[in-house]
């Protein structure tokens, strides 16, 4: 490792949170997010709307990541920014904004993969957290993904198994639509779901081949219950909503962790690391613990802060690239869907 202090700022656009980070090498000093409040109202990320909020914020969260680090512009050593994937609109305000500030400053340009970059935020330097050791699996879970990665090294990466159709966090999000709860739901169906029973309501798993994952069938079964059960009975979902959530939680949860189990099985990797808004999860953190008991794992999660979109984890891939002098080019275009 270099035994220069390097001074990076990043900054992550794909949805619909704008923030920027400054790293010191491997650790965070900043780690600034807006929020984007107004797409609570139609249940959903509207992608014109967020590219438009994002311009709004770039400046105003960049020029507080710096300040609270208290560190100047002309003492960073590079900028690195998401080129993808995600929304193409939000996409291009932080890549142009990135590209015009390593410009005007002189310093290199540096491009990160949103998705390997929740991978790697396990290696920002925090106090009282192990890092993952090589090889490891990575499950990343969030409102767009769903994928099981085997992970060799840093930028040794490869996908063994992903979603066919919907990812988690929008089963999650889709499940609490039905049930008239809010956007997003997850975090609502997670609190719900600690005081409800987990075996009240019995959903079916998809059976979807080896590693990959299928939650289309799922959110289609707690559609079809619901109304079955509602013309039942009127009040259906205010007499029973925790056991619903619970329920809905505890299948989600057995549909990851199978899925788990089977690729720690195949692979015989036995360290395992999770990622991603989904996460941050109380059921899959619980869930990824007793895997340690029962099969003789080593788990890895991440600060709260860590697993939603946020700069911090944009800026350590940006400090491994800039250890290998990885650089993007000017004309580096964003790709909304960019692989790992």
């Amino acid at each position: 490792m270099s035994s220069q202090n390097i001074y990076i700022l990043s900054i992550e656009s794909s949805c619909d949170d704008t923030s920027a980070a400054i790293l010191c090498n491997d650790k965070v000093l900043s780690n600034v997010v807006a929020t984007q409040k107004i797409h609570e109202e139609y249940g959903g990320v509207v992608p014109e709307l967020a590219s438009r909020a994002h311009q709004q914020n770039i400046v105003p969260v960049v020029h507080q990541a710096l300040k609270k680090a208290n560190v100047t512009k002309d003492q960073l050593h590079a900028v690195a920014f998401t080129l993808g994937p995600g929304l193409m609109g939000s996409l291009l305000v932080g890549t142009s904004f990135a590209k015009s500030l390593a410009y005007g400053l002189n310093i290199p340009l540096i491009d990160v993969n949103h998705m390997q970059a929740h991978i790697l935020a396990h290696f920002i330097t925090e106090d009282g957290y192990k890092k993952p050791e090589f090889p490891f699996l990575a499950m990343t879970i969030s409102g767009g993904h769903t994928q099981i990665v085997k992970v060799t090294s840093y930028f040794n990466m490869e996908v063994i198994g992903e979603t066919i159709d919907d990812a988690v966090g929008e089963a999650y999000d889709k499940s609490g639509k039905i049930l008239g709860l809010g956007y997003p739901a997850g975090p609502e169906i997670d609190k719900r779901a600690q005081l409800g029973n987990p075996k009240a309501f019995k959903f079916t798993k998809p059976k979807v081949e080896g590693l990959n994952f299928s939650f289309s069938g799922f959110k289609t079964a707690v559609l079809y219950f619901i109304q079955r059960e509602v013309k039942e009975n009127p009040n259906f979902i205010a007499e029973n909503l925790n056991d619903i959530c619970a329920s809905i939680q505890y299948t989600i949860i057995g549909i990851l962790m199978d899925k788990l189990k089977l690729a720690a099985k195949q692979t015989g990797i036995k360290h395992i690391a999770i990622g991603g808004g989904v996460s941050a999860n109380s059921g899959i953190r619980k869930a990824l613990k007793d895997g340690e008991q029962k099969f003789g794992w080593t788990t890895y999660i991440p600060k709260f802060e860590y697993t939603t979109d946020n700069a911090g984890m944009i800026g350590i891939v940006g400090y491994l690239k800039y250890l290998e002098s990885d650089f993007a080019k000017q004309d580096v275009m964003a790709s909304s869907r960019l692989k790992i």
